[in-house]
C-alpha cells in the first residue's frame, strides 16, 4: 500500500517539476504571442514551494526520486533565489547613493486600512530613512503629506481624473524630466535626469499596467474564471508594449539608466528580463534577503515591485520593509555609482 502511495505522490511530483521547468522559459516568451502561457508565471512560486516539500519529503524517506526535483531546482537557481534569498549584505559607503520605492496606494483614500494616520505615517517613514531619491507610484495629494526635505521633485498625472500621479523626489538637482504619457490608463512611466555629485543619472519610475487583483483571494473566487484570465491576458500584453517602449526610450539616454518601480509581474515574467537584460542586476538579488515579498496577497509571496540598477553599479544594501500602510512595501536599496 505505502509503494503505491509513493507511486501516486510520485506522479503528482512528476507534474510539478515539470510545470516548473516550463516555467524557466516564460521570460523569453512574448505575452503577445502566447498570452496563456505568460500567465503562468504568476504561480511560479507555487510550483518552486511545492518542488521544495517533495524534495524534503524524498530526502526525509532516503529514496532516490529525490533527484527529480532537486535536478529541477538546481536547473532553476536563479529562480529560486529571485523568490528566497539566503544571508544579504548591508554596507556603507561615503560616496553612496539610496533609493526608495513604493506604491503608495494613493495614501488609503478610500479608508482600506483602518487609519485616517496613513499620509502622516507615510511621510515620517520616508524622512527617517532620509534617502537621496524616492520613486512614489499612486500618490496622491492628502493633507498630512511632508517631502519638503527634498528640494527637488517631478511630478506627473496622467490619468482621466487627474487624481493619481508618479513622482520622483530628489535631493539631488532634476536637470530635465518627462512624462511616457500612456492613454486610456492609469499607470505610466515617468523620468528625471539628475545630477549626483559629479555624475548624472537618468531616474525612470515605472507603474506598468495593473491587473486589478486584490490582495484577498475571497475576492477572485467570486468572480468569473474566464473574465479574470482574459482581463490578466490583455494586462501582460499591455505591460509588453510599455516595457518596449521604456527599452526604446533606454536606448537614447546619455546616461547610465535606473529603473524603479511597479511592474505589477514577477522576476519570472518577460517583462522583467526584457528591462533587466538592458545592463541591469536586480538590488534584491545583490543583496536583498528572505522572500523579498513587496506585495500583499495571501496566497504566496509576491515580488513585483523592483530597483535595477547598472550592472557597473556597487549594491550595498538592499531591505524590504514590513511596513502595513499600502498593500504593497517599500523597497530600499544602497548604491554606489
Amino acid at each position: 500500500m505505502g509503494k503505491l502511495i509513493n507511486k501516486i505522490i510520485f506522479l503528482i511530483n512528476s507534474i510539478v517539476a515539470f510545470a516548473l521547468l516550463l516555467s524557466y522559459l516564460l521570460p523569453y516568451v512574448s505575452p503577445k504571442t502566447f498570452p496563456l502561457l505568460s500567465v503562468l508565471s504568476l504561480t511560479v512560486p507555487v510550483f518552486i514551494v511545492i518542488n521544495l516539500i517533495f524534495l524534503v519529503y524524498w530526502i526525509i524517506l532516503l529514496n532516490k526520486r529525490l533527484i527529480l526535483s532537486l535536478v529541477v531546482l538546481i536547473l532553476g537557481f536563479s529562480h529560486v533565489s529571485s523568490l528566497y534569498k539566503l544571508g544579504g549584505k548591508s554596507s556603507e559607503s561615503e560616496d553612496a547613493l539610496t533609493l526608495l520605492s513604493y506604491n503608495v496606494r494613493s495614501f488609503n483614500r478610500y479608508g482600506w486600512i483602518a487609519s485616517k494616520s496613513i499620509p502622516k505615517d507615510i511621510s515620517e517613514f520616508v524622512k527617517e530613512e532620509g534617502v537621496d531619491i524616492f520613486c512614489a507610484q499612486e500618490y496622491h495629494t492628502k493633507p498630512g503629506l511632508d517631502f519638503s526635505q527634498y528640494p527637488y521633485k517631478f511630478e506627473d498625472f496622467n490619468n482621466d481624473n487627474g487624481e493619481l500621479a508618479l513622482v520622483i523626489f530628489s535631493k539631488y538637482p532634476i536637470i530635465n524630466k518627462g512624462s511616457f504619457g500612456f492613454k486610456k490608463t492609469a499607470n505610466n512611466i515617468i523620468f528625471s535626469d539628475i545630477v549626483v555629485k559629479k555624475d548624472t543619472i537618468r531616474v525612470y519610475n515605472a507603474h506598468l499596467q495593473s491587473h486589478k487583483i486584490g490582495a484577498i483571494t475571497n475576492g477572485l473566487a467570486d468572480e468569473d474564471s474566464q473574465k479574470l484570465l482574459k482581463r490578466i491576458q490583455v494586462s501582460f500584453e499591455k505591460q509588453q508594449g510599455q516595457a518596449e517602449m521604456l527599452i526604446k526610450h533606454m536606448h537614447t539616454s546619455p546616461y547610465k539608466n535606473v529603473v524603479m518601480g511597479d511592474f505589477n509581474n514577477t522576476a519570472y515574467s518577460y517583462v522583467y528580463n526584457k528591462i533587466k537584460s538592458e545592463g541591469l542586476q536586480d538590488a534584491f538579488k545583490e543583496a536583498g534577503s528572505g522572500f523579498g515579498k513587496t506585495f500583499e496577497f495571501d496566497l504566496f509571496p509576491l515580488r513585483i515591485d523592483f530597483i535595477l540598477v547598472p550592472e557597473d553599479f556597487e549594491v550595498l544594501a538592499f531591505k524590504n520593509f514590513d511596513l502595513e500602510l499600502s498593500d504593497h512595501y517599500p523597497i530600499f536599496s544602497r548604491v554606489r555609482l
